[in-house]
């Protein structure tokens, strides 16, 4: 690899080497499937294929929020997408995902099955579909939306630029780090002016707003992401943190991070959920350790 004082680019970009860092095993420059296998279903008519990063937690944290209402048809089975082993590129993921990338989700509710991918749209289609966490009337409906919107255009500074060079590069290059965390700081006083004045991102509900957002920035000020809280000088944004307390404290957001979760606390992790039985008898399994 050239050192980034003497690189100059190519005329023209090819793909000629591996591109380094955490995920280089599935980097790749082209789309498509790289083999053939299918997706499993299993009892629910929603299917969901997801892992529990940031983007995944979103659509679980709706899911068990909107069990939690009540909404007895947002019941759902929750496949473990490996994305370090390739499997967002089998031939059945990428028919639900062309873009290989998850969450990715099958509604089968109905009599033609609906594909949806983003996680953003998939957190728009289950409020609708439910009539749960996203504002009827405007301008409530317009906050919500433009602060979901919002999430998803500075995520990628925040995990794809931020994070990939401050933890993941296989090198630290100074420019690229400072570049990535003044914009990650922005983006956070951003948030931090707006949770000054009011409770909640869209106003005084809770929305899928702020569903979207608690992972990401939620996730960076509570420590629970790229080791950057101290760097960072996260706890300046008070209003992010007491914001972020109080939804990581609710239990549906609980149940959600956890499912799909292959890291951490093993405590904290379910690999794959097809009832909401599958947390008590996790619950019921911890319990047991601890008291051996």
């Amino acid at each position: 690899m050239t050192d980034s004082q003497d690189y100059v680019p190519p005329k023209v970009w090819t793909w000629n080497q591996p591109s380094g860092g955490a995920f280089a095993n599935i980097n790749r420059p082209i789309a498509g499937p790289t083999h053939e296998k299918d997706l499993p279903i299993g009892r629910h008519p929603l299917q969901l294929y997801s892992l529990a990063t940031p983007n995944g937690q979103k659509v679980t944290i709706l899911l068990e929020e909107l069990l939690a209402l009540g909404h007895s048809g947002a019941e759902y089975d929750a496949w473990l997408i490996k994305i370090g082993e390739g499997d967002q590129f089998g031939s059945g993921f990428v028919a639900v995902n062309p873009n290989s990338k998850i969450p990715a989700l099958m509604d089968r509710s109905g009599a033609t099955p609906i594909r949806v991918f983003e996680s953003g749209s998939i957190l728009v289609y289950l409020a609708e579909k439910f009539g749960a966490f996203l504002p009827t009337d405007q301008p409530a409906r317009a906050e919500c939306l433009s602060w979901l919107f919002w999430q998803m255009g500075s995520a990628p500074y925040l995990g794809g630029g931020f994070g990939h060079f401050y933890a993941y590069a296989p090198m630290k290059i100074e420019y690229a780090i400072n570049r990535f965390a003044m914009e990650v700081k922005r983006e956070l006083d951003v948030l931090d002016r707006r949770l000054a004045e009011s409770e909640f991102l869209a106003g005084d509900i809770y929305t899928i707003a702020d569903i979207a957002v608690l992972p990401w920035y939620g996730g960076l000020v509570k420590g629970m992401a790229y080791n950057a809280a101290e760097f960072l000088s996260v706890h300046e944004y008070k209003n992010v943190v007491r914001w972020a307390d109080a939804l990581f404290a609710r239990p549906a957001v609980q149940r959600g991070r956890m499912v799909n979760r292959t890291f951490g606390n093993p405590s904290e992790q379910l690999h794959e959920r097809h009832d909401a039985a599958d947390f008590e008898t996790k619950t019921a399994d911890k319990l047991a350790k601890d008291g051996a």
